[in-house]
């Protein structure tokens, strides 16, 4: 076999590896990165975040076009769904981002491998590929495979009928019914793309809630919101099989008579890719959900080894993948590289959209952290109002002593942009007082976020 040597070798071209790859060539390391798939960008670009939020645009677009223009004062003669058309666009989207990945692997000097990557003891990773295998020899190594689908005892997928967010984002058809096996943000953001196409949807919870691990006061503000668009829940049911039957699925759970759908999409969560890497060739041991332990510049226990992202603990998040990736390289050649976990923000991309940063109220009540609360609503806000999206409100949760802010949440339009305004506060260790006292430009959305800041201390303006 061919024997390869490089500085660094990266093993997962998502967004925790591509880019710490490039980061580490220009910092001045020889690096390379091995991914198995032909497409670079892992499965948030491909098969992810990416398409995902190119269907979400889509489909919210042709609902406003079939329900909300005529508020405007826009009459239409009629809308009509080409639904291969809006997948197309989908897949342009992701073609032309997987290669500008590839472009800036080129750009910075990055060796890309094609292939599945293994362990052969450290600092040796045999790659086998579609033309046989080759050995890479690296003084250091990080993994950055990321996470795949958990699976369901009981839940037969097939690839086709009962299937994953891969192939719900490429029905052939919009489905007249179905039903989504959990009630998380994979299975919300694509609950509501079909939903808009004109899909019944059904979702099922084993949890009493929905959205786990969010702030409760807006998981279950958004929960309103999606019962209006037509998303109905059955929470705190166990589903015990989803079988296809027939042209359709038979889905069975504890408790209810069978729900016969059209499609059914499994979304309760995402595990570790770390099986199949010869990990057991180090001497490395994984924790009790599969994942590899790293110390705080994401050091594995084996030298020369790191791991960042979804290997790792911690949110399953692309931008947080980034940033480990990132302060990881940046402490292996610098000695320096930090992430503030706390200000490391969360969007779910429905509409309309939920962000959420730092701590939320019911962790701060559980933990005994006193602390302020102030919230403003869209309702109340002239930008909104013109945008004819006034659902939702802006918390902020400040620390009852020092008025440091703790945590921000959102639901309500553009959300997900909104948020990096709180994420930089509390990156800095901003106060309420100090959003409060800063000026936002009128009429914005963004003066929510100023509101909410003057809630903490009782004064808000507009309410």
């Amino acid at each position: 076999m061919a024997e390869h040597k490089h500085d660094l070798l990266v093993i997962g071209a998502g967004p925790g590896g591509y880019v710490a790859a490039i980061r580490a060539a220009q910092l001045g390391l020889d690096v390379a990165c091995v991914e198995k798939e032909s497409a670079l960008g892992g499965t948030c670009l491909r098969v992810g975040c990416i398409p995902s939020k190119a269907l979400l645009e889509s489909s919210e677009r042709f609902h406003e076009a079939a329900h909300g223009f005529a508020t405007h004062g826009i009459k239409l003669a009629g809308v009509e769904l080409d639904l291969p058309a809006m997948l197309k666009r989908k897949d342009k989207v992701v073609t032309t981002l997987t290669r500008g990945v590839a472009g800036l692997f080129k750009k910075n000097k990055v060796t890309r491998y094609h292939g599945h990557a293994r362990f052969e003891g450290p600092g040796r990773v045999v790659i086998e590929g579609a033309e046989g295998a080759e050995v890479v020899i690296a003084k250091r190594v990080l993994i950055a495979t990321g996470s795949s689908v958990t699976p369901l005892p009981g839940v037969a997928l097939d690839g086709d009928r009962i299937g994953t967010s891969t192939e719900a984002l490429s029905y052939p058809e919009v489905p007249e019914h179905l039903v989504i096996i959990g009630a998380g943000v994979i299975g919300l953001e694509l609950g509501s793309v079909w939903a808009r196409l004109g899909a019944k949807v059904t979702v099922l919870e084993y949890l009493d809630r929905i959205m786990a691990g969010m702030d409760s006061e807006l998981a279950k503000a958004a929960q309103r919101v999606f019962a209006k668009q037509g998303l109905t829940f059955n929470l705190g049911v166990k589903v015990t099989g989803a079988r296809v039957e027939g042209d359709g699925c038979v889905v069975e759970y504890e408790g209810g008579e069978p729900i016969h759908c059209d499609r059914v999409l499994l979304a309760i969560g995402r595990r570790p890719n770390t099986e199949g890497l010869g990990l057991d060739t180090l001497g490395l041991t994984l924790d009790s959900r599969g994942r590899i332990p790293v110390d705080g510049h994401f050091k594995t226990t084996v030298d020369g080894v790191w791991a960042i992202g979804d290997v790792i603990a911690g949110p399953m998040l692309a931008h947080k993948a980034e940033e480990e990736g990132i302060a990881c390289v940046e402490h292996m050649v610098t000695g320096y590289g930090h992430v503030n976990y706390d200000a490391i923000p969360s969007v779910v991309y429905t509409h309309p959209e939920i962000a959420s940063v730092g701590r939320s109220e019911d962790e701060l009540k559980a933990e005994g952290v006193p602390y302020r609360k102030g919230s403003f609503p869209f309702m109340a806000n002239g930008r909104a109002k013109a945008l004819e999206q006034t659902d939702g409100m802006v918390k902020i949760l400040a620390h009852a002593e020092t008025d440091r802010v703790l945590g921000v949440h959102i639901i309500g339009p553009r959300a997900g942009d909104l948020i990096a305004e709180a994420a930089v506060a509390i990156e800095f260790g901003a106060s309420a007082e100090d959003i409060a006292r800063s000026s936002h430009a009128h009429p914005t959305l963004a003066e929510v976020i100023k509101e909410a800041a003057l809630a903490v201390d009782g004064r808000a303006i507009h309410l």
